[in-house]
């Protein structure tokens, strides 16, 4: 009995032996059997040809690709293990010695670097490799065609005809905003007159082109748009660009009905090495006619136009001009062929442009844009104190007429262009000995009149978070002008009268020897009596006896 349990007891330990021994053998064999395939594998590789590469020009349908190799051209097919949609134009493939895709490359990202001269249809562009030649390329499949511009920098694939890469500029870009403007003439005040002046200049040939040619005449390249600052020169050019845009939608429906304005910030293009202003300029005419070949109406804005395009001769340190003013007399030339293509130049002052700029046929319209009026300054605080805008319960019950928005927007007028010596600014002394004391309402502007309804706008939210008046009144419009009056008496010295009075809209012809800033001290609580009109004023706009206060205009 002994003796079977012992046997039984042996065997079962030998049976786990034998086990444990199995397991470390398979494991030896898998072992074995893996560095066996890794050795073939390495064999194989050895001795297999070394592989190719090959760049895809298009992708076909049936699983072939047709492609480069070396400098032929020929149509591949593809492995099963390759994903036909994982492939573009322009990328690099892996092919075996039977000349069988069987792998993706990585894309190249080296190469020649060249410019985008012109943009074609296929995907292909042509661009400038040296000043004296150029080339047709492809862009490949990785870089979207809505990303690539003209005048822009890219590396280029040369043995293979690819753009493979894109590279940033920014000295270029951040010298043009290229937007969209949604800026329509209704939206500006004060400006009738000149805008239907722009309007007949502009659009009548777009919607008429017939006439024009009927009568031989061409249409305008370019607009200056001059006066005194913050009076609407950009304003205007903005609405130029919407409304080409529509124009040019109501001629031809397949056109964007965006418009492109390119804002260029003159300043700021100037570049102290020779030739990059110059470069800069050509680019920025070459993404304009690129977008105008396109049907898109495009309007290219240079502000500040006399520190870019002063008279040739004039420089104190440097003559730049002797070489940009001909670049820019160049391009606009270039533009006669283009229909989309309108220059508009704003300018404080007009009589540092070179003439050849302003000559008939390159900026053929000249427009100047006053300071607003009376009524003018009237209509463009419409604009700003809109029917939807909150009153004051309190302004409401104490006004004695239908319309408080309206009466609202004459009492502040009245308050600004009151001849009173709390409206007094300065005094000019012209070299023939006259001498003249202008007020404030004659440096009125746009931007002054937006800048005083803001103000009186967020003292109205102050005021309600305080106490919770809510809604804008009188008092609020009188302390903004207030703070504007403070604002124009901190000038303690002009050092240059005369180009100030000239940048100012001032000049008469007539060389100022002096301005005068005369400080009033502001009363914090509006008088009713320092805002009736002096009686030259009253008598020059027929406004009688009427006063601000107690009664509206």
């Amino acid at each position: 009995m002994d003796n079977g349990e012992y046997t039984t007891t042996q065997l079962r330990q030998e049976i786990v032996s034998l086990e444990q021994k199995n397991e470390r053998l398979s494991k030896s064999l898998y072992a074995a059997r893996s560095r066996i395939e890794e050795m073939s594998e390495q064999l194989a590789s050895l001795t297999s040809p070394p592989m190719s590469f090959a760049t895809i020009i298009e992708v076909k349908n049936n699983r072939t690709v047709d492609a480069l190799v070396g400098n032929r051209k020929m149509n591949l097919s593809l492995s099963s293990r390759v994903d036909a949609d994982r492939l573009y134009a322009g990328m690099d493939v892996c092919l075996n010695d039977q000349l069988l895709v069987v792998a993706p490359g990585i894309p190249e990202n080296i190469g020649q670097m060249v410019h985008i001269e012109m943009l074609m249809e296929g995907e292909r562009a042509l661009v400038k490799v040296h000043p004296d030649e150029s080339h047709v390329m492809r862009i490949a499949g990785h870089i979207s065609s809505q990303d690539v511009k003209v005048g822009d920098t890219v590396i280029a694939d040369m043995r293979s005809g690819f753009i493979v890469d894109i590279i940033e500029r920014p000295d270029v870009e951040h010298l043009m905003l290229e937007e969209n403007p949604q800026v329509q003439y209704e939206d500006i005040g004060g400006l009738a007159s000149q805008i239907e002046h722009i309007k007949d200049a502009i659009e009548l040939p777009l919607l008429r082109p017939e006439l024009y040619r009927e009568y031989g005449l061409k249409p305008p390249k370019g607009i200056l748009l001059y006066g005194p600052p913050g009076c609407g020169k950009t304003l205007i050019a903005k609405a130029v660009a919407t409304s080409l845009a529509a124009h040019a939608y109501q001629v031809n429906e397949k056109a964007k009905a965006a418009p492109y304005f390119l804002n260029i910030k003159g300043p700021q293009l100037l570049d102290k090495y020779v030739g990059e202003t110059e470069r800069q300029i050509r680019e920025i005419f070459a993404r304009a006619r690129d977008r105008a070949s396109h049907g898109v109406p495009v309007v290219v804005f240079f502000d500040e136009m006399e520190a870019l395009f002063r008279t040739r001769g004039s420089g104190i340190s440097s003559d730049v001009e002797t070489t940009v003013v001909p670049q820019l007399l160049a391009e606009i030339d270039g533009v006669e062929k283009l229909d989309n293509v309108i220059v508009i130049g704003a300018s404080n002052r007009e009589d540092m442009i070179d003439p050849a700029v302003l000559r008939p046929g390159r900026l053929d319209v000249k427009v100047r844009i006053e300071r607003p009026g009376y009524e003018e300054s009237k209509d463009i605080l419409e604009k700003y104190i809109t029917r939807d805008l909150p009153l004051s319960e309190e302004y409401r019950r104490s006004c004695t007429v239908d319309d408080p928005h309206k009466a609202l927007i004459d009492e502040l007028v009245a308050d600004i262009f009151a001849r009173v010596p709390m409206n007094e600014y300065i005094e000019v002394t012209y070299a023939n000995g006259k001498e003249e004391k202008l007020y404030i309402s004659d440096f009125v502007s746009g931007a002054m009149l937006e800048g005083i309804v803001s103000r009186a706008k967020r003292y109205a939210i102050k005021e309600y978070l305080d106490n919770g008046h809510k809604g804008l009144h009188l008092r609020h419009l009188l302390k903004a002008v207030d703070d504007e009056r403070s604002d124009f008496e901190s000038i303690n010295s002009i050092s240059n009268p005369d180009d100030w009075v000239r940048v100012n809209g001032r000049h008469f012809g007539v060389k100022v020897i002096s301005v005068k800033p005369l400080r009033v001290d502001v009363k914090e609580n509006i008088n009713e009596s320092s805002l009736l009109y002096s009686q030259d004023y009253q008598e020059e706009h027929d406004l009688g006896d009427m006063k601000v206060h107690g009664g509206l205009i």
